[in-house]
């Protein structure tokens, strides 16, 4: 059975990857690639239909971002989403200015019921939207009937049915749009003809054959963190060839409380080849006297690379290396238009000098919650599919200021609390992430009857669906309350436990 795909154009929008969920979601499987992309490319990649992001830019601006109008005349299904619905407009003569009342957030709509893309039941005439735009399509091109509009935007949607071309001025994949995914099921199922068969339950046969046509008698090494991605990906090639895979996994000694001996332990488990590599002072030397974030990163990455070189080199004569790339990695390295939000070392960071035929990288195309479903079906414990997202350099990011060994132990130590009170309150999977931050603050407290002069750590916890916005957890004070009590009672170092009930915007998830 030929895989049906639809291709999302991105024009770096911050919804691009929400889109390409969605569809997935729906049971079409989906890809992300930069409005670049020839026609030519795009046909030949088999895409069914295609979706145009959002993005930034006006249309009108020079150097704007633009595809190639013969996109329009493929006849493929296109559906343009916001400033996708503007480009569609202008590139066919259409004509799209600034607003003068733009429009953010939750907006109604009133739709054309008669209208194809706003044909489900569910769709009322009057529906609630999300909208994030300036600009606006005052006049819609030859052939083109609007379909929607609000009360400051007279064209939030249109189509032009013959030609199967299809835009909307808001967001329907943002689950504020109340029926958004209604409009993108009857795009998809009705308009398009998808028949919604791509399933997760395929892709663990699929994978482990694609793995031993291209992998053969060769060997195969991974670097192996714990975290869920590599474990999946690791897991995956052990049962395509078996103990011709070696896994390393470098304990960077950032890691959280007992963290490098469980991963060790779990993984004995399936029998797989395992060294573990003990580095925690040889990265804490290499951070000596270290403050800035970035820093931090970039020195924990090349160190890793390195230990990670010395330990291949060992081994002699490996094929391939095996990452747990994932699809949101490869996205936020620039690999669709968005601008790159962080360099990942597993794509395209590697040192040329490393000796491999290429690499295996079974995961490529999977988001997070999609690797989740698969270790389950591979049968890794569920604490460590469902464990906390983590970074790569573990506490290092999570260490404000010079990073120490009494450091890493104090915030060990209170992280662990952390999670512990989490879990015990029973909100471990009611909260998106949670964890605890070292500042670099020291201030005066009172314990028996001395003084102290300890550090203050903060404590982190956000509710959210795709980790692009998220709201604080509304965490009972109870909780914090026994969480915090325990903290400065049992952790030595710390006086002060604070809460940080910031939003992303503007913060971060991270604080570092």
């Amino acid at each position: 059975m030929d895989l049906e795909k639809i291709l999302i154009l991105d024009f770096g929008g911050q919804y691009s990857k929400l889109i390409a969920r969605r569809t997935r979601e729906c049971g079409v499987f989906s890809e992300i690639l930069s409005y670049t992309s020839s026609p030519e490319r795009i046909m030949e990649k088999g895409y069914k239909a295609i979706i145009l992001s959002g993005g930034p830019a006006s249309v009108y601006e020079a150097n704007a971002p633009q595809c190639d109008k013969a996109i329009f005349d493929m006849g493929l299904p296109v559906l343009g989403i916001c400033y996708g619905a503007q480009l569609m407009a202008n590139l066919l003569d259409g004509y799209v200015e600034k607003s003068g009342s733009p429009e953010y957030g939750s907006t109604m709509v009133q739709v054309d019921k008669k209208a194809a893309l706003f044909a489900s039941p569910n769709v009322e005439d009057v529906t609630a939207t999300w909208m994030s735009h300036t600009d606006y399509i005052k006049t819609v091109p030859y052939g083109f009937n609007i379909t929607a509009k609000t009360e400051n935007c007279p064209v939030a949607a249109m189509e032009n049915n013959s030609r199967k071309l299809y835009a909307v001025q808001f967001h329907p994949e943002v689950t504020n749009s109340i029926h958004g995914m209604d409009m993108l099921k009857t795009f998809l199922f009705d308009i398009c003809g998808f028949k919604g068969n791509w399933k997760m339950s395929s892709f663990i046969d699929d994978a482990v054959a694609k793995i031993k046509e291209k992998a053969g008698n060769g060997k195969a090494l991974c670097a192996l963190s714990g975290g869920v991605d590599s474990s999946v990906a690791a897991l995956l090639v052990q049962k395509a060839i078996g103990d011709r895979l070696t896994c390393v996994f470098v304990d960077h000694g950032l890691l959280r409380k007992n963290e490098g001996d469980e991963v060790e332990a779990v993984f004995s488990k399936f029998g797989l080849n395992l060294i573990r590599v003990n580095a925690g002072e040889r990265f804490l030397a290499k951070l000596k006297d270290v403050e800035d974030p970035e820093q931090k990163r970039k020195i924990i990455g090349s160190e890793f690379i390195a230990v990670f070189e010395e330990e291949a080199k060992k081994l002699g004569s490996v094929d391939y290396l095996v990452q747990g790339t994932i699809y949101p990695d490869v996205i936020e390295s620039g690999a669709g238009s968005s601008a790159m939000i962080k360099s990942h070392h597993n794509v395209g960071g590697l040192p040329e000098t490393m000796d491999f035929k290429g690499l295996i990288e079974p995961l490529r195309e999977l988001f997070k919650d999609e690797v989740r479903k698969v270790g389950l079906d591979l049968g890794l414990p569920e604490n460590l599919v469902m464990r906390q997202p983590f970074p790569g350099p573990g506490l290092g990011v999570r260490i404000i200021g010079k990073i120490t060994a009494e450091k890493v132990a104090i915030l060990q130590d209170a992280d662990a609390v952390f999670r512990e009170e989490i879990a015990a309150a029973g909100l471990d999977r009611e909260i998106s992430q949670y964890f605890a931050a070292l500042t670099d603050m020291r201030s005066v407290g009172v314990m028996g009857d001395s003084r102290t002069y300890y550090y203050t750590v903060g404590l982190r916890a956000v509710i959210t669906s795709d980790f692009m916005t998220a709201e604080w957890a509304r965490i009972p004070h109870e909780v914090l309350a026994k969480t915090s009590n325990r903290i400065v009672n049992e952790v030595h170092g710390i006086n002060r436990v604070v809460y940080d009930i910031t939003t992303k915007p503007p913060a971060t998830v991270e604080w570092l």
